[in-house]
């Protein structure tokens, strides 16, 4: 198995100009961290979840019936879709949030999540069809995350990038 890192940037389509680096961000001096679900520079909590991977698949072949192609003048519906295994991403147990997509986590309003992430996002990834597949990516990703997300969060501050827990009441620990 072939492992690659990606920036978060890359991720959403944009470029970036060095290689990824992975290390733990508690090695990093004063780390730079965006919010995980819109981007949003200077993220202000960290939430814990299950372990969140994705198994990305590749269209390798689609069938349609012959007469339905020229019947429809070349629009034929799809009667079977063949897929492979293209990669694995592996999201992890932290999470982290800009106090807005941290208003949306805490009242559980997932599609208000989705909504403020596909805002922004890149024209490319939200333009006429390609809306709805992201708008299902992202529901899919974000759905397991709501289902196991730990009781209580972390408030991120200088010198503590894994964030300060305050149980679910928000008293502290």
């Amino acid at each position: 198995m072939v492992v690659e890192y990606l920036h978060a940037a890359e991720q959403r389509g944009q470029p970036s100009d060095h290689r990824p680096e992975p290390a733990p961000i508690t090695e990093i001096p004063d780390p730079i961290i965006d919010c995980d679900f819109c981007s949003a520079p200077e993220a202000a909590w960290i939430y814990r979840c299950a372990n969140q991977i994705t198994d990305a698949r590749r269209v390798t072949a689609q069938v349609i019936a012959v007469g339905d192609y020229q019947t429809r003048h070349h629009a034929a519906r799809v009667r079977r879709t063949d897929t492979e295994h293209a990669f694995t991403q592996a999201w992890g147990e932290g999470w982290s949030a800009c106090d807005g997509c941290a208003d949306l986590i805490e009242a559980r309003d997932l599609y208000g999540l989705i909504g403020r992430v596909v805002e922004a996002l890149p024209a490319k990834l939200t333009r006429g069809k390609h809306l709805m597949r992201t708008r299902g990516q992202l529901h899919e990703r974000y759905a397991d995350v709501f289902d196991t997300l730990v009781p209580g969060r972390g408030r991120i501050a200088p010198g503590y990038p894994l964030g300060i827990w305050t149980h679910p009441k928000g008293e502290a620990p």
